[in-house]
C-alpha cells in the first residue's frame, strides 16, 4: 500500500470508534517520559488534538516529579520520601505548587496549543474542583510487636469530594482541560495530590467511558515478557500473588481497579514512549496496552462491543 492507502485504511479502521466515543470523556494521566523527551511531547499534544477534533472530549490530569525533584536541587532543598511517596512539608508545598500549577501546566498547555488545541491550565483549587484532606498514611513497622505506624506525610492529600462543574464548562466550550494534581482543604490549604489516584477519581466523577495511564512500561508484563492484553480483578489478585504483577505497577493496577469501581468503564495502561500511543490503544482493536475491565471477557475484541 502508499502512504495514503495505509491512512486511508486507518481512517476507515478508526470510524467505529469514533462513532462509539462521540461527546464521551476519556481521562488521561499524563506521566513518565512522554513529558521529559520534545518529541513524545509533541506526539501525545498531537494525540489530545486529534480525539478532540473527533468529537471526544479528553481530559488531562498530569504528574511532575522529575521537574519538582529538579528545583528542589536547585534550591538545595532535600527529598525525603516513604514508600515512594514525597514527604511533603510547607516549604516543599510552595515548590511542588510553582512547578506543577507553574511551569509543568503551562508548558503542556502551550504545546497543545501550538499543536492546534484549546487548552486551558487549571488547578483541583480553581472553583473548588478537588476538596482534599491530609493523607493518613500506615506503613508496616519495624518492630515485631507493633502491625502499623502512622507516618506523617506533610501536605500530602486524599480526594474528599470533587465538583466537576468546571471541567464540563471546558468542555462543553471546546476546550481541554490540563489540571494539576492538587487540592484545597477545608481552611483554604494546598495539598499536594498523586497524579494516579487524582486521575482515576476525576474520571469516575466524569464518568469516563476511559481512564488512561501514560506510563514508561508497556503495560502489565506476564513472566514470559509478554504484554497481557486485558486484566479482571480476580486476574490482578491472582497475578500479584503469584508475583507477575510487582512493585509500581501495583499502585498502578489498584488505581485503574479503584476508577472502575467508581462507575468508568475502562482503564488502559499504556506506553507513553511510544509515538501516538493514545490513538493506538483508543481506535485500534488490538491497541497496545493493558486495559483492565470490570468483568471477564474472552478477548480485547470482545470488549469492544
Amino acid at each position: 500500500m502508499s502512504g495514503v492507502e495505509d491512512l486511508a485504511a486507518s481512517l476507515v479502521r478508526s470510524l467505529p470508534y469514533v462513532r462509539k466515543f462521540k461527546d464521551a470523556i476519556i481521562v488521561i494521566k499524563y506521566g513518565g517520559h512522554a513529558m521529559i523527551e520534545q518529541s513524545l511531547k509533541e506526539s501525545f499534544a498531537v494525540d489530545v488534538v486529534i480525539l478532540k477534533s473527533m468529537g471526544l472530549n479528553p481530559v488531562i490530569v498530569h504528574g511532575g516529579g522529575p521537574q519538582i525533584e529538579d528545583m528542589l536541587k536547585r534550591l538545595k532543598i532535600e527529598s525525603k520520601f516513604i514508600d515512594g511517596l514525597r514527604i511533603t512539608d510547607k516549604e516543599t508545598m510552595d515548590i511542588v505548587e510553582m512547578v506543577l500549577a507553574g511551569s509543568v501546566n503551562k508548558e503542556i498547555v502551550s504545546i497543545i496549543n501550538c499543536s492546534g488545541g484549546s487548552a486551558v491550565g487549571i488547578s483541583g483549587k480553581d472553583a473548588a474542583l478537588i476538596k482534599a484532606k491530609k493523607l493518613q498514611y500506615t506503613r508496616k513497622a519495624a518492630e515485631p510487636n507493633q502491625s502499623e505506624v502512622s507516618v506523617d506525610m506533610g501536605m500530602v492529600g486524599d480526594v474528599v469530594n470533587i465538583d466537576t462543574s468546571i471541567i464540563k464548562t471546558l468542555t462543553s466550550g471546546g476546550f481541554i482541560p490540563v489540571i494539576a494534581p492538587m487540592g484545597i482543604g477545608e481552611s483554604g490549604e494546598t495539598y499536594n495530590i498523586n497524579a494516579d489516584t487524582m486521575a482515576g477519581h476525576v474520571a469516575a466523577a466524569l464518568g469516563a467511558v476511559k481512564f488512561i495511564l501514560v506510563t514508561d512500561t508497556p503495560g502489565v508484563i506476564d513472566k514470559n515478557g509478554t504484554v497481557i492484553s486485558t486484566l479482571t480483578k480476580s486476574d490482578i489478585n491472582i497475578k500479584i500473588s503469584d508475583g507477575t504483577i510487582t512493585g509500581g505497577m501495583i499502585p498502578k493496577v489498584f488505581c485503574c481497579l479503584d476508577a472502575i469501581k467508581l462507575g468508568v468503564e475502562k482503564a488502559h495502561i499504556i506506553d507513553g514512549r511510544v509515538p501516538h500511543a493514545i490513538l493506538q490503544e483508543v481506535f485500534t482493536e488490538s491497541g497496545i496496552g493493558t486495559q483492565i475491565i470490570r468483568q471477564k471477557n474472552i478477548t480485547r475484541e470482545d470488549t469492544e462491543d
